[in-house]
């Protein structure tokens, strides 16, 4: 529910009051994450070398990347030596988890020789011209009451001393560490955090909250020597922050965050249609940025897939030239296929700017639904059902695409379907803006080399029906089946492959 005109107008003067006016942002920022544990502190055999100690930073540096991002904790402990907080490891030894044992030795044997594991970082970042941000799951912390988390039937922070001390942890990093940045990371729940508060009290905390974040900015801008960052992770939609007490928009009209970040933790599948154009203009009448997350799989177990699908350079193009075209002021991603080789590299690279993949081949590729963000009000345009032949009824697919195909005149443009229990008798229909694609080229495959016979690939070469700039309608549908062929088909895969070439 949207707060009431009053309680709107009672944050504005909240927020106002809580933070100074923000510095004017570096609009264009390339951001990556390293969340400190999988690719890092969790891989090599203690004691840590200084080269394994710069490696996150080193594998990202001389490409487009500028600004590096580091999750100091999970949740459970910090990854460095707080002097405010507890230490990851320090209420589970002796460890039954290598990888736990590893984390803690790493740290300890950079420690041990005057060391700060937090500070090697940040000092490799700034040698190789990468601004260092902390990130912190707000919701989550280590060695307080575990009764003050909602799964434990507690009211997340709605508590104040949860509060308070996430601003001391918060405070250590911007005084103590000078980090660069700091991002408030709101959008680790589910799955990575717990609720920030109760479904129930999320009307009554948000101004708590706005005030809460604005207190941080005030901390954070009026640092002696140079302000820092702010930043924070959201959800992609205004509703599902609404839900948890988060007012966006006043922190953005009011100039509480510096950027924001729309992403949604419970779902790791790169999603080239998210829906932050709310959030663009909002920044963009506040001066501030949107960084939204190209998020690190095309396919996971969360969609049905056996296995993590990771997206080529053809794939995060689309959605990285999606994102410019709906408001963008900078990309920002994680977990790419680690160890980080050419490919990925490539793509840290070509993000940096939206002339360098103009005229690239790209490959569209609807999102999938997962249960999770479906129950968060996070939707999909894929799967559709279509339990059977009734030529009266279409089903709407709708798409963004960044591409003007009749200004780039690409050498092939080619939409792809996988529909399962399909056979070539069906009456299967598909129109593009209104136009059935009956008289394109169409060529059909198997839908995968183990199953050939449950599902096909329609490939239609499209030479006359192109897709537009900008939003797109897709409808299927089927009008009649073969006799004593019965039930309906499913449309599991959308893809719109963009190919171009030395020539037209």
């Amino acid at each position: 529910m949207k707060p009431s005109r009053r309680q709107m107008l009672q944050l504005a003067a909240t927020a106002a009051a809580a933070a100074p006016p923000a510095a004017k942002p570096a609009k264009r920022r390339t951001l990556y994450y390293n969340d400190a544990r999988h690719y890092y502190l969790f891989v090599p055999e203690p004691p840590m070398r200084l080269e394994d100690a710069w490696r996150p930073i080193d594998e990202v540096a001389g490409t487009a990347v500028d600004t590096f991002v580091y999750g100091v904790e999970r949740g459970d402990g910090l990854f460095y030596p707080s002097k405010v907080g507890m230490r990851f490891g320090a209420d589970i030894q002796p460890f039954t988890l290598s990888a736990y044992w590893r984390v803690w030795q790493n740290m300890q044997s950079l420690i041990d020789r005057g060391l700060d594991p937090l500070e090697v970082l940040r000092d490799r970042a700034r040698a190789k011209g990468l601004d260092f941000f902390a990130s912190v799951r707000m919701s989550s912390y280590g060695g307080m009451n575990p009764k003050f988390k909602v799964t434990e039937g507690g009211r997340g922070m709605a508590h104040p001393e949860l509060r308070d001390h996430q601003f001391a942890v918060l405070e250590e990093l911007v005084t103590r560490y000078g980090v660069d940045g700091i991002e408030l990371d709101f959008a680790a729940a589910p799955g990575g955090m717990p609720p920030i508060v109760r479904n129930e009290e999320a009307k009554s905390f948000t101004p708590v909250l706005t005030d809460y974040v604005g207190r941080i900015a005030r901390m954070a801008r009026t640092r002696s020597g140079k302000p820092c960052h702010v930043a924070a992770r959201v959800y992609p939609t205004e509703a599902m922050c609404l839900a948890q007490g988060m007012h966006v928009p006043a922190w953005l009209r009011n100039k509480i965050v510096d950027s924001v970040t729309p992403m949604l933790y419970a779902d790791f599948n790169l999603d080239p249609d998210m829906p932050f154009e709310w959030l663009a203009r909002e920044a963009k009448s506040a001066n501030a940025a949107v960084y939204p997350m190209l998020q690190p799989y095309v396919r996971d177990e969360a969609t049905g897939s056996a296995v993590r699908i990771a997206p080529t350079p053809e794939v995060l193009r689309a959605a990285a030239a999606n994102y410019w075209d709906r408001g963008a002021d900078g990309l920002y991603t994680w977990f790419l296929n680690w160890p980080l080789g050419n490919a990925e590299r490539r793509i840290l690279t070509e993000i940096g700017d939206p002339d360098l993949i103009r005229h690239q081949t790209k490959r569209y590729v609807l999102r999938r639904r997962s249960k999770q963000a479906s129950e968060l009000g996070y939707e999909a345009a894929l799967p559709v059902e279509i339990p059977r032949a009734n030529p009266d009824r279409a089903y709407p697919i709708r798409f963004h695409v960044a591409d003007d195909v009749a200004a780039t005149q690409p050498r092939e443009v080619v939409l792809r379907i996988l529909v399962t229990n399909l056979v070539t008798a069906d009456e299967f229909t598909v129109k593009l803006n209104g136009h059935s694609l009956g008289g394109e080229a169409l060529l059909r495959s198997p839908g995968n080399s183990v199953s050939p016979y449950s599902a096909l690939w329609l490939d239609y070469r499209l030479r006359q029906i192109r897709p537009r700039r900008g939003e797109n309608l897709l409808e299927v549908s089927l009008g009649r089946r073969p006799a004593k062929l019965e039930g309906g088909v499913t449309v599991e895969e959308v893809e719109l492959v963009i190919e171009y070439g030395t020539y037209a």
